[in-house]
């Protein structure tokens, strides 16, 4: 018996000491310790931008550190992402995921009350220009009907609102986005009648444009910023845009201001984003269309000679490229409005006048 006992204290002892090693080392800590240590430890996503904590925390690890090569967390209006799970990237392992969270990224916010009322088809653009997702609502007519993003389901609707960014999670196939994928494709199956379902394509336009005027507003062309008010809902409807503006101490002191809100149609060039880099490059001569239908600007002075001899439209000084831009506007700023020319042929050469007759 006693040295039976004195066995069982032994093993009693080495039990403890045990005890105390595993405590004391984290080399022996529990799976449920090391996982909630993992968790409790701060990820590099995290702690890099507010959309990536708000992706990771969210459990999409996988988007979260693709938000940083997004070009996404720079944007300064509210948006939209339809999430996809870390497994549904796994079925697209070619898959850029950059690429794909700007296709799953829509401007505005969307919550899934206003998505189950979008008619059926409706298209939303998306940050890759040229790339649209396509909604589809379920036809069950009640609350709990289910939502389709390209085929691909709505699991977790509203997961994340907070009045600035909306994530929705989905789960299913991914695929990049189709280049034509913001075309209205024609319905002609025997379930679908020949309506083609109203689109959202210029809901981005509309949102940028409401940035870049915010921006005038508060940067010194608040004049600019009302004209363009003004005329919001002709530019609205236009895919991308070049202005021409003036700030608001040059138009009090010229005294030009009302010419430049009447002519401001003249002082934009429709569908064509001409950034700093690419206006610079432009040669003499060349002709721009504007608003104003068969009015055109004209480069006088090509830029790119430095800074003694500025780039001239319509012999206007360009004082300050890229004032303000997005992907859709860019604003380019002037010193005095732009004259009106046109060419006048005398004895074979080319001459520009005003539309007062005198000879520039």
């Amino acid at each position: 018996m006693a040295s039976t006992a004195k066995l069982f204290i032994f093993l009693i002892s080495i039990f403890i000491c045990i005890s105390h090693t595993t405590a004391a080392n984290p080399l022996f800590r529990s799976t449920s310790e090391s996982r909630r240590h993992l968790l409790l430890t701060p990820s590099p996503s995290q702690s890099s931008s507010p959309l990536a904590a708000i992706l990771y925390n969210l459990g999409f690890q996988d988007l979260a550190n693709a938000s940083l090569n997004a070009n996404i967390s720079t944007i300064n209006f509210p948006f939209t992402i339809f999430a996809p799970t870390d497994s549904s990237l796994l079925t697209c392992p070619s898959c850029s995921l950059p690429l794909i969270l700007q296709e799953h990224s829509v401007l505005g916010l969307y919550s899934f009350h206003f998505l189950r009322n979008l008619a059926f088809g409706t298209k939303i653009e998306t940050l890759a220009p040229t790339r649209c997702l396509t909604i589809t609502p379920s036809r069950i007519n009640n609350s709990s009907r289910s939502v389709f993003v390209n085929g691909v389901e709505i699991t977790k609707p509203d997961i994340y609102n907070s009045g600035f960014i909306i994530v929705h999670g989905i789960q299913g196939y991914m695929a990049h986005l189709s280049p034509i994928s913001c075309r209205i494709e024609s319905m002609t199956t025997l379930s679908f009648p020949f309506i083609p379902p109203p689109t959202a394509a210029f809901a981005a336009t509309r949102l940028m444009l409401k940035d870049v005027m915010a921006h005038l507003r508060t940067g010194g062309y608040s004049i600019v910023a009302l004209a363009m008010r003004v005329k919001y809902p002709e530019l609205a409807d236009l895919k991308s845009m070049t202005i021409f503006a003036i700030d608001d101490l040059s138009i009090f002191d010229g005294g030009n201001g009302h010419e430049y809100v009447a002519n401001l149609g003249f002082h934009i060039v429709p569908n064509r984003l001409l950034m700093a880099s690419e206006l610079v490059k432009l040669p003499h001569d060349t002709e721009l269309l504007t608003m104003d239908r068969g009015e055109k600007l004209v480069v006088t002075t090509a830029g790119g000679n430095g800074p003694l001899v500025p780039m001239r439209i319509n012999y206007v000084k360009v004082n300050n490229l890229d004032l303000v831009y997005n992907n859709r506007i860019v604003v380019h700023g002037l010193s005095t409005p732009f004259p009106r020319i046109r060419r006048h042929q005398n004895d074979g050469t080319q001459e520009f006048q005003d539309i007062m007759g005198t000879v520039i």
